[in-house]
């Protein structure tokens, strides 16, 4: 089996499945300041959450689609610090790279969590930080309604977390009933134990990752994870942004997917903001 002929994800979303968010554990663990040192010719790179909000935020497969239009079949390697977010367009994000004519390299530089470790899983060579880590776990989802609602809810699910096993099993080797038990068990995987697993092909080197990012975006990347990190819903955090940009919805973001306007901010209010988030927290 090539990589090239991994498992198609399945397509579509199951409309009780429309609402959805990030656990707070991912944002805990997620470091937004990660980047490649020298970023390549011909890179893509998934710094932000999976998925559109109402707001425009976040990395959509209508984006990669256009990077990879734009690109014309030549390689492509795919940057990786994620903390995940909407499966659905994930695993839409994993067929789009799956089949892509060109070489697919990933590098998991920071944390490639949830959706964003199906979206590793479509290279063809993934390569990934001694101190980075992979994160599998079911699909996640807020939910409301009646045991009836709920019991429809779970019967949906059950075939997309399947799919995301196949996935794993197949680029890994692992069993289907290893891969469950590490799914179910929301587990953490760290560079060492990815590549002895079969989930990355090798380590990079500490010199291709650079993590001293001190720009007003990622001091909002920053911002964003203490919020999260206070159970803050998504679409509430990409507002308080939004208003400390000065942005409105469907304004440009950055390539990282970050709100606009973040050169006009100063990297030090900033600094005082995540302060007094973090002293709030403790």
């Amino acid at each position: 089996m090539t990589l090239k002929n991994l498992p198609a994800a399945p397509v579509g979303r199951p409309s009780a499945l429309s609402n959805r968010d990030l656990p707070s554990a991912a944002m805990e663990k997620w470091d937004g300041n990660i980047r490649a040192a020298k970023p390549e010719e011909g890179s893509i790179s998934i710094f932000d959450v999976i998925g559109a909000d109402y707001w425009g935020d976040g990395v959509t497969a209508s984006r990669i689609a256009g990077a990879l239009r734009s690109l014309g079949g030549s390689d492509v390697t795919v940057n990786v610090n994620s903390p995940g977010g909407d499966m659905f367009e994930g695993l839409a994000i994993y067929n789009l790279l799956r089949e892509y004519e060109g070489k697919v390299t990933v590098k998991v530089l920071g944390l490639a969590a949830s959706a964003a470790s199906i979206i590793a899983m479509a290279g063809d060579d993934i390569q990934i930080g001694r101190g980075a880590f992979l994160m599998i776990h079911n699909c996640w989802v807020y939910a409301a309604g009646n045991r009836h609602d709920l019991a429809q809810l779970a019967a949906d699910m059950e075939p997309f977390d399947k799919a995301m096993a196949d996935i794993y099993s197949a680029r890994t080797g692992l069993s289907m009933e290893e891969v469950g038990a590490m799914m179910d068990g929301e587990t953490y995987i760290g560079g060492s134990d990815a590549v002895d697993k079969g989930f990355a092909n090798r380590l990079l080197s500490a010199d291709e990752i650079a993590d001293d990012d001190d720009s007003p975006s990622a001091a909002l990347r920053k911002l964003d994870a203490l919020l999260a990190k206070t159970d803050t819903p998504r679409s509430e955090r990409r507002k308080l942004l939004k208003a400390l940009t000065g942005s409105t919805p469907g304004a440009t973001a950055d390539q990282d997917g970050m709100p606009g306007a973040t050169n006009e901010i100063n990297p030090d209010n900033l600094k005082q903001l995540e302060s007094a988030l973090a002293a709030f927290r403790k």
